[in-house]
């Protein structure tokens, strides 16, 4: 089904893609830390319902892998686990932020104009029929950094920053599929680590940068290829090797 040259799949992955901006925006004026968590899970469920759809639109199979593993973890598993934690350090306002709503709000806006304009010539390059969504990935990505950087609380900042991941995955399910492209492209992505003290009102304690290793790509890409063709997995390490590329 076609409405105005845009097949309806595409449409649909077109509004859950503003669904997924319009509560970045919402991150940016919620003081209730409980409402940013319930946000994020909503995040991840929308990620998921993107992910479910794009598979089955493209046939990439590890696709489906990674909607079950969105769906466990964005959706149930760390929003569970964030609940826990605020309830353990009752902490559930975050009334001291930075920069005031409004100004934060129009901060925003003008973010967004600056990533649908960054965008422009990276999906001009991507080839994949979801490319048009790649600037509201990276409006999310900033957006949730400047909710990460105008809070005080640091439950406010993890929350933040997973969203910020929310988008990093979005893009790349945008612009090039996931996982194989990771491969046969080289490019891994960089992982963010951040440490929370212990004690409540602390805040971060450490933090650091590190890179993937293509390796672990290109194994799982092997084995998931292998399950899915029904062959024996290899045992042999020269064989993986070889699979990752010079």
């Amino acid at each position: 089904m076609i409405l105005n040259g845009i097949p309806f799949d595409l449409q649909i992955l077109n509004v859950l893609a503003a669904l997924l901006l319009l509560l970045s925006f919402s991150m940016l004026a919620q003081r209730r830390i409980v409402v940013l968590v319930n946000l994020l899970a909503t995040q991840g469920l929308l990620l998921f319902l993107a992910t479910m759809l794009l598979a089955w639109r493209t046939g990439e199979h590890h696709l489906y892998l990674s909607a079950v593993l969105t769906l466990a973890l964005k959706v149930i598993g760390l929003p569970w686990l964030l609940r826990r934690l605020i309830h353990s350090l009752d902490v559930y306002w975050d009334t001291e932020l930075l920069i005031n709503p409004s100004a934060t709000m129009l901060i925003g806006l003008l973010i967004v104009v600056f990533s649908f304009g960054l965008a422009q010539p990276i999906s001009a390059l991507a080839s994949t029929a979801t490319r048009s969504t790649l600037g509201i990935a990276i409006a999310v990505i900033l957006l949730a950094f400047l909710t990460m950087i105008t809070r005080r609380k640091a439950m406010s900042q993890v929350v933040a920053f997973l969203s910020m991941e929310n988008g990093l995955f979005f893009g790349a399910m945008s612009a090039t599929y996931g996982m194989p492209r990771v491969v046969e492209l080289g490019i891994t992505p960089a992982i963010t680590t951040g440490i929370l003290h212990r004690s409540a009102g602390t805040g971060q304690v450490g933090a650091g940068v590190a890179e993937a290793p293509i390796g672990c790509f290109a194994d799982a890409l092997a084995d998931l290829d292998m399950r899915l063709s029904g062959s024996a997995r290899p045992t042999d390490p020269d064989r993986r090797r070889r699979a990752a590329g010079p």
